[in-house]
């Protein structure tokens, strides 16, 4: 919107009431402030809700797969075939056997409920959300015949044991002994522990190689599952068609969306919301931009009518005070973002900190999913709040900007 000399200077007049005008210039202040943390508020939760999202489905796919196969029964059996077919299909990256159970484990007198993954030696070596995450012991000491197994730092805290410690795993597969039917319990000890950041895992998990599970649980030649891995998991739907038509009825096939539907349909529905219930912080920012200026239309009136009176037309009048009410929410807009990108390069302090003065833990944590605060700006998200911000600012302008047009200068003169 382009501007005469002469509008320019009283529009910058008009952003800057004078000494005798503190009330307007108050709610001005507060106009900017108010657009400001809607605008940082929007973009801080979105981005923490993005990166919470990510973050865990990279957790998520990195411990499960981005896909399983498993047969209608308990085990698998005739794996190897289903691993070929699997890796001949083009788009996934990996088709690994897996055995996973639910055991007992106990130390010391403590009893507690883990979840045994069987991997393959070289699994175990070169999965990232396992080896990178060694914060004690030595993963490569998890081979077949040594008795050895890594377990998640809290279930290490919670057994009271460390690396070194001999745990026995309750196996829930029975046989028979004697005429009556008891549990198998095998001893191991703790050669590594790790500590992946979600926090289920690292209370539960029990990672071992695949011949030892199988062992422990009487298996034979089979396995629990063939966990997938794809190039994209968003677009794991379409890698896997292929794959699915040809093992139809044979086996089933789940991917992450499908195992996880309940918790990233809440987190999707919870994104919205936070969005729409946020916004109004913003609309409610527009409204005292909308009050200002119309304070600003009734204690200018007689300036506004000499100017009227001097030549200034109609539309020119309009011009400036959307100029004015624009100027205060694109500064509100600019503020917000510096101070929204601010808060969230600060976010894990800001919630250590937060969390040792009230006493409380994270929202991440109390779901025991997450225990640090991840955050992704999306570009276009950020884009979509500016623009929203901005266009509700020039739409609060409109009604005082031809209000203050249509003033008529005779009246105001006459009665002034």
């Amino acid at each position: 919107m382009f501007l005469s000399r002469y509008e320019r200077m009283i529009a910058r007049r008009y952003l800057l009431p004078g000494s005798g005008e503190p009330f307007i210039v108050l709610v001005g202040v507060m106009s900017l402030v108010a657009v400001m943390l809607g605008v940082a508020a929007l973009i801080i939760v979105m981005s923490v809700m993005n990166g919470f999202r990510a973050d865990l489905i990279d957790k998520i796919v990195g411990w499960n797969g981005q896909a399983i196969i498993q047969a209608p029964g308990r085990n698998l059996h005739n794996w190897r075939g289903f691993v070929d077919d699997a890796k001949a299909t083009p788009g996934i990256t990996s088709a690994t056997p897996v055995i996973d159970r639910r055991l007992m484990a106990s130390y010391s007198g403590r009893v507690e409920g883990v979840r045994l993954r069987g991997l393959g030696v070289g699994e175990i070596r070169a999965n990232p959300a396992i080896n990178a995450k060694i914060v004690i012991g030595s993963i490569l000491t998890v081979v077949p015949g040594t008795q050895r197994v890594a377990i998640g730092a809290r279930l290490a805290e919670s057994l009271g044991s460390t690396v070194g410690s001999e745990i026995s795993l309750i196996s829930a597969e029975h046989t028979a002994i004697s005429g009556e039917v008891a549990p198998r319990i095998v001893n191991y000890t703790v050669g590594a522990i790790f500590e992946t950041g979600i926090a289920d895992y690292d209370t539960t998990y029990v990672i071992m190689s695949m011949s030892d599970a199988q062992t422990l649980l009487q298996m034979g030649d089979t396995v629990s599952m063939i966990e997938l891995q794809t190039g994209d998991p968003e677009l794991i739907g379409k890698t896997l068609q292929p794959l699915i038509a040809k093992l139809r009825n044979r086996v089933s096939i789940v991917d992450w969306r499908q195992m996880n539907a309940e918790l990233f349909a809440a987190l999707a529905v919870e994104r919205v919301a936070m969005f729409t219930v946020l916004s109004l912080i913003i609309l409610v920012a527009v409204f005292n931009i909308l009050s200002s200026l119309i304070m600003l239309v009734r204690s200018k009136s007689r300036d506004i009518a000499i100017l009227r009176t001097m030549g200034a037309t109609r539309s020119g009048l309009i011009r400036i005070f959307i100029v004015v009410g624009t100027t205060v929410g694109a500064m509100g807009v600019l503020a917000g973002l510096g101070l929204g990108f601010i808060l969230l390069y600060y976010r894990q302090p800001v919630v250590d900190f937060l969390q040792l003065v009230t006493g409380q833990r994270s929202g991440s944590l109390a779901m025991g999913l997450l225990v640090d605060l991840p955050s992704r700006s999306d570009p276009v998200e950020i884009s979509v709040i500016v623009a929203m911000a901005l266009a509700f600012s020039f739409l609060a302008t409109l009604y005082p900007a031809f209000k203050a047009a249509s003033t008529d200068p005779v009246q105001i003169l006459r009665h002034g």
